[in-house]
């Protein structure tokens, strides 16, 4: 159920402020939101899956948590992220 090391890599790769980064803000609610998208994507074949769903339901506070740091922090960088990830409207 988790994301594959090929698909992480990418998704840090194309987040990432510089050549090290791994943990900003940007990159762990990319990572978020992939994971996020798999399991909605089980949930359409396992709808009494409860367990995974209070997982789900914790990741998406997480990345509600990273989103309100980044704008509290860095306006623009909010705008941007959810612009690319195409979170709100």
């Amino acid at each position: 159920m988790s994301l594959t090391k090929d698909r992480k890599t990418e998704l840090i790769g194309d987040y990432r402020r510089g050549t090290a980064d791994t943990g900003s803000a940007e990159v762990q609610i990319a990572l978020l939101s992939g994971r996020i998208s798999q399991l909605t994507g089980h949930f359409k074949k396992h709808s009494k899956d409860y367990a995974s769903r209070r997982g789900l339901l914790m990741m998406v506070s997480r990345r509600r948590r990273l989103l309100d740091y980044l704008k509290r922090v860095t306006p623009q960088r909010y705008l941007d992220i959810i612009s690319r990830l195409e979170i709100r409207k």
